[in-house]
């Protein structure tokens, strides 16, 4: 069993994060996508709550677990992504364009970091501050001029464009000659000719001859400084690498090598070309203008789809010194390690594979009459068929098993703030982290398990000066535990503090008018903290004393067929164990007769059988009965009495006994006859029928006959009454 301690004092704790990156990864990209496709399905004009809500909601998912990893940067670019989205959901801002379009560009950037997270890239970052100060301006109300009034050229009338060498520069506009090297890898200036087609608005390149091989010669026309294009070129080359220089205002324009039909400017913005000089449409086989996507970003639109306004060449330049480097080189992106299925597909998977493993149990008994010598081969093909099918049930029920590990990693930060509310110091331990359970279960016992551990801290562990003043160490101590018991999970929640009061409990019940008594047990005492309405608190404070939670944990735990047991001693602290059942779908049984009934016992809550003779038997008060095995006294359970089986065969004595564990305590079940062990697909009763005391479920024999599945548990607690 394993165990880690945690310092809910301390600063920080001591879990390996790392082993659920890949999950937050995921997770992540699927918010990203699911805000992308939101944002371009948004109506400006009537938004209404909901999407906004949606879109919300993703942002502030993607911060919540880039926060808790420490991936500072994706935190901050969708902190502010969250601050904008809350004005917009709160109706203190109205939707635009704008926002559209900074969201978009701010979710790629955020797809961009996390990618460099997961590779492990350390190479320095494409800066996102331009992104935020955008972000942060539209948040405070900041219209861009862009968005004010915006009138696109009309690409219906726009008149065939004249040969690029004849058409006139337009204002603002230079020809300059770059030069790129020596580069050790020339293909690297490639992806300088790729931000002119990338980035809307930062002009048209034309590659050049060149008399070396490890340089690069382009020629250019832009509006933009020499100073932006190299704070853009140098995230991908060095400075000392590029030489621009000027080239004179009569020679010819190059050939464009990408689409310049206006990138996507503005009437009268500056730099763009006038209607009639603007060109044909650009070919199918180059990108289009690109409204800020990056090329085959997922949910990039095309021309013909985007309905969003685009910025003037000046604003497109700042905010390409913000993301052309993820725009331009996105990280890699790894194949994803694991793939999401809907919980519906793989509880179908695990039924055909237990109406697969009854077929194989009905041949393996109907086989069971054949000769081996003629039918070797068939018997051969039988027994594969036996070894395949036990290795696939077990392999399907694996997916949907998680480590408690994964519910145990929430509760040192969530204690850790609380014991700093509350002024006290607590040690917290972890134990049994790799004990598996069906990921079901795991997701209803986490709000139940949180109530408990947040009452071990507010109730149960003293201040640090009266635990000194009582002889304890200042620092209390809470432990979580889980571990496998018999065909069951126990999971503990134990603290060292000042345990349960009974005569405050008994107080407490009479003032409600509760029928108690000074003569209860104490167990019977510790089940009224489970009452509806009942606190020992005596102030109400927004961790506890409002008497709501031990009854809803009692009864969402009731709902998973599971027991609550409470065991306290005043002034030494307190425990609280919570018994779930594992609820496999298909599981090893022991088959035993009664009768002529066939009943399976869970195999895992077997020890072992043996035969006795009826004077082994002692018979003590009411009736019961004890056996005495190996020095020890066990309580002896008759199967034939408990569910009332028929005789027959009146002179036939049951002498074979089964001593089966559940709850740390052991039984000895009285039956007629071992029938042998198999897998057997537990089907649940109270869905097809009703709850039946001492049966945990039914399954079908290899002949077509119903058995039913002992619940060992309710066995024991049975013999203890």
């Amino acid at each position: 069993m394993s165990e880690t301690h945690q310092d809910s004092g301390a600063s920080g704790g001591d879990i390996d994060l790392s082993q659920f990156y890949q999950i937050f990864f995921e997770e992540a990209g699927e918010n990203l996508d699911l805000m992308e496709t939101m944002l371009l399905n948004l109506n400006l004009e009537t938004a209404d709550d909901e999407e906004l809500n949606g879109i919300f909601r993703c942002a502030h998912s993607v911060k919540g677990g880039a926060a808790t990893f420490g991936f500072s940067d994706v935190a901050e670019l969708t902190h502010k992504m969250e601050s904008l989205l809350d004005r917009l959901r709160r109706h203190e801002l109205q939707p635009n364009s704008a926002m559209v379009d900074v969201l978009l560009e701010s979710a790629d950037a955020s797809r961009s970091l996390l990618a460099r997270h997961q590779t492990g890239d350390t190479s320095p970052a494409a800066p996102t501050g331009d992104l935020v100060m955008r972000i942060a301006d539209l948040a405070a109300g900041k219209v861009p001029a862009a968005v004010a009034a915006p009138k696109p050229v009309p690409v219906a009338q726009a008149a065939p464009a004249p040969a690029a060498s004849k058409a006139p520069l337009p204002d603002g506009v230079r020809q300059l000659e770059i030069k790129v090297g020596p580069l050790a890898h020339p293909e690297q200036a490639d992806a300088i000719a790729e931000l002119f087609r990338d980035i809307p608005g930062l002009g048209s390149i034309k590659a050049l001859s060149s008399d070396r091989k490890d340089f690069r010669v382009f020629a250019v026309e832009t509006a933009s400084s020499d100073d932006d294009l190299l704070d853009l070129f140098t995230f991908h080359v060095a400075r000392e690498q590029i030489s621009i220089s000027s080239v004179a205002a009569a020679a010819p324009a190059p050939e464009v090598a990408t689409a310049d039909a206006g990138y996507g400017f503005f009437d009268s913005a500056p730099g763009a070309p006038v209607a009639a000089a603007a060109p044909a449409a650009p070919k199918a086989e180059e990108p289009a203008a690109g409204f800020g996507f990056f090329d085959g970003a997922p949910g990039a639109p095309s021309a013909q789809e985007a309905n969003v306004s685009v910025s003037p060449p000046a604003e497109a330049q700042t905010a390409a010194k913000a993301v052309s480097k993820a725009n331009t080189a996105p990280a890699p992106q790894p194949e994803a390690a694991t793939i999401r299925v809907a919980i519906s597909k793989v509880d179908q998977l695990i039924n055909l594979v237990g109406e697969l493993v009854i077929t194989q149990a009905m041949l393996a008994q109907n086989s069971r009459a054949l000769d081996p010598a003629v039918y070797q081969q068939l018997l051969t093909g039988l027994a594969d068929l036996d070894r395949n099918t036990r290795d696939l049930q077990e392999s399907v029920m694996s997916i949907r098993m998680i480590p408690m590990s994964i519910v145990f990693s929430r509760f040192p930060r969530m204690l850790r703030d609380l014991a700093g509310k509350l002024g006290k110091k607590v040690d917290f331990v972890t134990q049994g982290e790799a004990t598996e359970l069906d990921k079901g279960l795991v997701e209803k016992i986490t709000d139940p398990l949180t109530h408990l551990v947040r009452n071990s801290c507010d109730h149960g562990i003293e201040m640090p000066a009266d635990r000194l003043a009582a002889g304890k160490p200042e620092t209390g101590t809470i432990t979580l535990s889980a571990s496998h018991q018999g065909g069951s999970i126990v999971i503990e929640v134990r603290d060292d503090g000042k345990g349960l009061s009974r005569e405050k409990i008994l107080k407490k019940a009479r003032e409600r008018g509760m029928d108690v008594s000074d003569q209860m047990s104490d167990a019977d005492v510790w089940g009224l903290i489970f009452a509806p309405g009942f606190s020992t608190a005596d102030v109400v404070t927004d961790v506890s004393g409002r008497g709501v939670g031990m009854d809803v944990v009692k009864r969402n735990i009731a709902a998973l067929n599971g027991t609550v047991e409470i065991d306290s001693a005043e002034g030494f602290g307190m425990r609280v164990a919570v018994r779930l059942p594992l609820t496999l779908a298909i599981m090893d049984g022991m088959s035993v007769g009664v009768g002529e009934e066939v009943y399976i016992l869970p195999l895992s809550s077997v020890v072992e059988s043996f035969q006795v003779k009826s004077d082994a038997v002692s018979t003590v008060g009411q009736g019961s009965q004890l056996v005495k095995v190996r020095d020890e006294y066990m309580p002896v359970i008759e199967l034939e009495k408990v569910f009332q089986v028929p005789r027959f065969d009146y002179e036939k004595n049951s002498d074979i006994m089964v001593v089966v564990e559940a709850d740390g305590s052991r039984v000895v079940l009285l039956v007629d006859e071992l029938l042998g062990q198999q897998q057997v697909v537990v089907k649940n009763l109270e869905s097809n029928y009703r709850k039946v005391p001492n049966v945990s479920g039914a399954t079908i024999l290899g002949d077509g006959k119903v058995a039913l599945i002992l619940d060992t548990g309710a066995l024991v607690r049975r013999s203890r009454h």
